[in-house]
């Protein structure tokens, strides 16, 4: 015996299903599934906030729903509670007022109390839930620079570096010392804590923690240009043991990160491969917070403290060497980096592992030098 045929809506309904719930596909809820003890509170404060403001949204919701079939035109079941004088009903004022009111106060507490308890400048005072940060434990320094479109991780504790990957150890409070090379960027790392901006010349702060090992993906959360959909970096949290034989492959590495390697650096490049630095400049982020990375170029911390010191003199108004910080297309990719190194790009299938070092071109320092005179 045939089966009748459904209704045509249904059947409609049914084919469209799939297309209906194609956008759910592209779906990340990595933010609800934090990593990271701050990430946890900041989760937790968007579920509280939403919960104390579904608590009028629900109740308004069904009241119109009640009103509008209570009062419809067709009910004479009401007829008898018809009223055209009415006009004040003390409880239902003080229900009007009061509870929106009362959730107000709750979301104003909240957000009072969360602003200064989660400020990304504020150390840490707890690991998680259960356990405070020992006074004696020192927390891991790391100092990220946003390039023209990658990102460049310098750890001064262990004198090593990175490219386009982020490594912490689980467990152990974590203090980004943020910066950017030309343009405004903002460092993110959904499931360790919210997101940053990194500003040429200035220095911002985060503290954070990763308190189970997970990998994930880090991005910029600000549009900076052609590359800004690329600008990505694998994020690894270890243990303790696994974090240190990570460091000591990177200490492995021949190649050193000095002031001529980092300027063919910032030149512009999309996609860029992962590379590790087996040693550092000490001295190369604070020049590049203050905008002097080239040789010649003064420094911002020394002309504010001219300028503190109440000037130079007239004679200074001469005396420009140095004082170059922008060049003409100097935030444009040339057409031979176009794409240079998607093969290796983080997020790219089959890239190759950590160990890969790429080759920096120091046979063209124009463009790597004009670059970094671009603030």
């Amino acid at each position: 015996m045939s089966q009748p045929h459904s209704p045509r809506w249904i059947r409609r309904l049914r084919w469209s299903a799939p297309i209906l719930a194609a956008p759910l596909a592209g779906c990340n809820w990595v933010v609800m599934n934090p990593t990271g003890d701050i990430a946890v509170q900041q989760r937790d404060l968007i579920l509280i906030s939403t919960a104390l403001m579904l608590l009028i949204v629900l109740p308004v919701m069904a009241l119109v729903v009640f009103f509008a079939l209570r009062y419809r035109a067709t009910n004479k079941a009401t007829d008898a509670d018809y009223d055209p004088d009415w006009d004040h009903s003390t409880k239902l004022e003080l229900l009007i007022w009061s509870a929106p009111l009362l959730i107000i106060i709750a979301l104003g507490a909240l957000t009072w109390v969360s602003t200064h308890k989660l400020d990304p400048y504020r150390p840490l005072d707890r690991i998680d839930a259960g356990t405070k940060v020992d006074p004696k434990v020192k927390p891991l320094t790391v100092q990220v620079v946003a390039l023209d479109w990658k990102w460049l991780f310098i750890y001064p504790d262990l004198g090593v570096a990175t490219v386009n990957e982020l490594a912490l150890p689980t467990n152990v409070p974590v203090r980004f010392d943020i910066t950017a090379s030309t343009v405004m960027n903002s460092f993110y790392v959904p499931e360790l804590a919210g997101q940053i901006y990194a500003m040429p010349g200035m220095k911002t702060q985060l503290h954070a923690v990763a308190n189970k090992a997970a990998t994930g993906t880090g991005f910029s959360a600000n549009y900076s240009g052609a590359g800004f959909t690329h600008m990505r970096f694998a994020y690894k949290a270890m243990d303790q043991g696994a974090f240190d034989a990570w460091a000591a492959r990177v200490k492995a590495s021949s190649t050193m990160l000095d002031r001529n390697v980092y300027l063919a650096l910032a030149k512009p490049s999309e996609k860029a491969p992962v590379a590790y630095f087996g040693a550092t400049d000490p001295k190369l982020f604070d020049a590049v917070v203050n905008l002097c990375p080239k040789p010649g170029q003064r420094c911002m911390g020394e002309l504010m403290h001219i300028d503190m010191m109440g000037g130079a003199g007239k004679e200074s108004a001469h005396d420009t060497k140095g004082l170059q910080y922008d060049f003409p297309n100097s935030h444009v990719i040339e057409q031979s980096d176009q794409n240079k190194g998607q093969e290796t790009a983080p997020d790219a299938p089959g890239a190759p592992g950590p160990h890969h070092e790429p080759a920096i071109d120091h046979t063209n320092p124009s463009g790597a030098d004009a670059h970094a005179q671009h603030r």
